[in-house]
């Protein structure tokens, strides 16, 4: 039996780390990109983690070919308190597409994706592109395949659950489509829902003052993840945590009738 939390696996031997942690890339991901055997030769400097012995968290990169920026897969996953799962943020990078550094600011210091300073012009550029807060790169449309394969590997270590972290509002409404519940945050997310509606105090708040600002953003899910990344809110998006039983649909909706 394989052990059953993140912490348990990084006290492998590395070859038995790599080889657990490689179940939850998604087969179509390596099919589109032929990617060769992740376990060794040219194939093993594609697949990259940190995975310290006795940490309680990984990180996984996966590039589809040497020296490109960015990895087509990113995940970073830790446990929780009582050693269930935790997806810290997950990435599906389209490497064919171009790229907005919404990441840094141009003397090269990092965002944190915007959650820490901002790349304004970048974002301006990605939000006309049509990407949502956070990518800088346009996704990959394999996060179904993706679910797929990660919650067969967190079956195979024996839970029935896991979390995630929504980083943006978009993120969490993504989730929702995905059959997700909340842990904390769905007051929340019902409570942007009704600021949108009419005589609703983010409504009055699009007051088209800049690009992510506009009237169009109450009724458009990607515009309104804008909106609050630009501080609509008066407060960060944080304190949403969601999460996810294997098999089951949720079936919740937090923002019916608005279109991505």
């Amino acid at each position: 039996m394989p052990p059953s939390t993140i912490g348990g696996i990084n006290l492998l031997p590395e070859a038995e780390k790599r080889a657990l942690y490689s179940r939850y890339i998604p087969k179509p991901l390596i099919e589109k990109y032929n990617l060769p055997p992740l376990d060794s030769g040219p194939g093993r400097d594609l697949l990259q983690f940190r995975f310290a012995n006795g940490s309680t968290d990984v990180e996984m990169r996966l590039y589809h070919q040497m020296d490109f920026p960015d990895p087509i897969l990113y995940a970073h996953l830790t446990d929780t308190m009582n050693g269930q799962i935790h997806v810290l943020l997950y990435i599906l990078n389209d490497p064919d597409s171009p790229r907005f550094d919404v990441d840094k600011m141009p003397d090269g210091s990092t965002t944190k994706f915007g959650t820490l300073q901002r790349n304004v012009a970048a974002e301006k550029m990605s939000l006309a592109a049509g990407l949502a807060p956070g990518q800088v790169r346009r996704g990959l449309r394999l996060l179904g395949p993706a679910i797929q394969a990660f919650e067969t590997f967190v079956t195979e270590l024996g839970h029935d659950l896991y979390f995630v972290e929504p980083l943006y509002y978009h993120n969490a409404v993504i989730f929702e489509r995905y059959g997700f519940a909340y842990q904390m945050g769905r007051r929340l997310m019902e409570r942007i829902h009704l600021g949108f509606q009419p005589g609703g105090e983010l409504l009055t708040k699009l007051d088209g003052s800049n690009e992510f600002r506009q009237a169009e953003a109450a009724l458009k899910i990607r515009k309104r993840s804008w909106a609050i990344h630009d501080g609509l809110l008066g407060e960060p998006f944080t304190n949403v945590t969601m999460y996810k039983r294997i098999g089951k649909d949720a079936g919740i909706n937090t923002t019916p009738d608005c279109e991505w």
